[in-house]
């Protein structure tokens, strides 16, 4: 077996326990966050995250997100099966290695013509999945850093206290506020008639964090992994999609096809990215403040 090392070997216990003995371990690229590996089991590959410094509900929030979207996906878009995961009753008993989580494998594979349609359509799909109010029944991750997702009777109200407020306070604690106090002020003064189209849309089963490092090409088709989950306005991931490139013209023209947008969609993309952009300025700072602020105004304009 090879074991490279960081992996610790109660992980490739619990593995063991969860999925059968283990024929070797490779590490892949594919995590910013945590350690990624193709572990070979009797069964086949499975894609295994491990970070032994992530907080105990990270994994299962994780594995909580990716089984709704599995559950939502029609036929254009792959979400892979969640395997196991540590601190699962099914595995006896709680690794000493950090937090893991098993993945069915999904082969790479170069993107087709179809690629973007196939995407953008799948998404709609997910979309349509609208069983339930603002939020979610957990809280999650973005990144490294937790996202709130309690019940809120408005759009509006979830965006401004679920998404944005959080974040703005991280950002003044460390001294990294974009824009002033009053630009924040007046936008969210303002939101609730900005954001009436999310109320009119209703909930939608969102991905959440949909960059296009989270959009995968497979030998099956297009996929999307690395959730932060929760039933929001659909067009955030359309809004994320956006912000860093990544994503062709068909993705978003075949979601148009699929579901057109509302009226105004421009302007709510911005404030929605928002919410994006104070992510980076706490996890990166750096230009992202300066970023941030600009579109900020661009909003308010």
């Amino acid at each position: 077996m090879t074991r490279p090392s960081g992996l610790p070997d109660a992980v490739r216990s619990g593995v063991e326990r969860a999925l059968g003995a283990v024929r070797s371990i490779h590490p892949v690229r594919g995590g910013c966050i945590s350690n990624t590996w193709r572990v070979e089991t009797a069964g086949g590959p499975v894609f295994l995250k491990h970070n032994d410094a992530a907080p105990a509900a990270m994994f299962a929030a994780e594995a909580d997100g990716l089984r709704a979207l599995r559950a939502a996906a029609g036929e254009h878009l792959r979400v892979p099966a969640v395997l196991a995961l540590s601190h699962d009753a099914a595995n006896g008993a709680e690794d000493n290695g950090g937090g893991w989580l098993a993945l069915e494998w999904l082969e790479p594979a170069p993107g087709g013509r179809d690629h973007g349609e196939r995407l953008g359509r799948g998404l709609a799909e997910i979309h349509r999945a609208r069983d339930g109010g603002w939020g979610w029944e957990r809280g999650n991750w973005i990144g490294s850093l937790p996202q709130e997702n309690h019940p809120a009777d408005s759009w509006p109200g979830f965006w401004r206290d679920r998404r944005l407020a959080p974040q703005l306070d991280l950002a003044r604690r460390a001294r990294r506020f974009p824009g002033t106090e009053a630009e924040w002020e007046r936008l969210f003064e303002h939101l609730p008639g900005l954001l009436a189209a999310g109320d009119a849309d209703g909930p939608s089963l969102v991905h959440g964090d949909l960059w296009s490092g989270n959009a995968l090409s497979t030998t099956s088709g297009p996929a999307i992994i690395d959730p932060a989950v929760y039933r929001g306005h659909r067009e955030v991931d359309l809004a994320m999609a956006a912000l860093f490139g990544g994503f062709d013209r068909a993705f978003f023209a075949a979601y148009d096809e699929a579901w057109p947008l509302r009226p105004g969609a421009d302007l709510r993309r911005g404030i929605y990215q928002l919410y994006y952009l104070l992510v980076h300025v706490n996890l990166f700072g750096g230009g992202y403040v300066g970023q941030t602020a600009e579109m900020l105004r661009q909003v308010l304009r």
